[in-house]
C-alpha cells in the first residue's frame, strides 16, 4: 500500500494510542482499523509510519519494556547490586502496568532492545570494581531473569502472599499449604529477593574462585 505524501499523525502518538486500546480493551481488540478510529484518522495514514501491524506491536513492546522503564540514580560502588535490583523493579512495574500487552512482549520484544544500554552498564560495573569477565554473566542473567519472571507474572492473575501457588489443596499438599501460610513476602518482594540473591551469588562464587586460586 502506498504511503501518504504527508504524515497525518506521529509515530509516537500511534504507539501511545495502541497501548491505550490494549490496556482498556485487550489485545484481541487491537487492529489497524481500530487504531485509526481511536486516533480519528483513516487507516492508510498509519502506513506512513508503519509497514504493518507487527511493526506497531514491536514499537509497543519497545516502549513498555524500554522507553518507559526508569533508570535508577545510583553511583558506582560496593553496593552495585542494588542498582540492578532497582532497575529490575522498575522494569517489573512498567510491564505490570500494561498486563494486557504481555503476549506482545513475548512475540515482539526486540532482541537488541537492551544492548544499547549495556555499554553504560558495563562501565558502571567496572567503576564499581566488578571484573570484566563477570559482566556478561550479570547482564545476560539479569535480562533472562527479569524478562522471564515478570512476563510470567504479568500473564497470571494478580496474587496475594497465600495464593502465589494457586489451587493448593491443604489435604494432599500440607507442606506447600504451610509454606504459603508462613510466607512473609509479596510477589514483588519475592522478585526483589530473587534478583538480589542472583547477584550476590555471582559475587560469592567469584570470591570463592579467587580464594581457591590464591590458596
Amino acid at each position: 500500500m502506498a504511503r501518504p505524501s504527508k504524515p497525518l499523525i506521529s509515530r509516537d502518538a500511534a504507539v501511545e494510542a495502541s497501548i491505550e486500546i490494549i490496556d482498556s480493551e485487550g489485545l484481541e481488540a487491537f487492529s489497524l482499523p481500530r487504531l485509526a478510529k481511536h486516533m480519528g484518522v483513516r487507516a492508510p495514514s498509519l502506513y506512513h509510519h508503519f509497514s504493518d501491524k507487527n511493526e506497531i506491536l514491536t514499537e509497543v513492546a519497545r516502549f513498555i519494556a524500554g522507553t518507559s522503564v526508569a533508570r535508577p540514580r545510583r553511583r558506582p560502588g560496593p553496593d552495585w547490586p542494588e542498582y540492578f535490583v532497582a532497575l529490575a523493579l522498575n522494569f517489573r512495574q512498567s510491564i505490570l502496568r500494561h498486563r494486557n500487552a504481555a503476549p506482545i512482549l513475548l512475540q515482539h520484544l526486540p532482541r537488541e532492545l537492551f544492548v544499547g544500554t549495556y555499554e553504560d552498564t558495563a562501565q558502571f560495573l567496572l567503576d564499581s570494581g566488578v571484573p570484566a569477565h563477570l559482566h556478561v554473566r550479570i547482564l545476560d542473567g539479569m535480562e533472562t531473569l527479569s524478562i522471564g519472571t515478570v512476563l510470567m507474572e504479568a500473564m497470571r492473575p494478580p496474587s496475594t502472599k497465600s495464593t502465589i501457588f494457586p489451587n493448593v489443596d491443604k489435604t494432599s499438599q500440607p507442606l506447600l499449604t504451610e509454606a504459603l501460610a508462613t510466607n512473609p513476602l509479596t510477589q514483588k518482594q519475592l522478585f526483589e529477593e530473587m534478583v538480589r540473591s542472583f547477584l550476590h551469588g555471582i559475587i560469592r562464587d567469584h570470591e570463592l574462585d579467587s580464594e581457591a586460586v590464591a590458596g
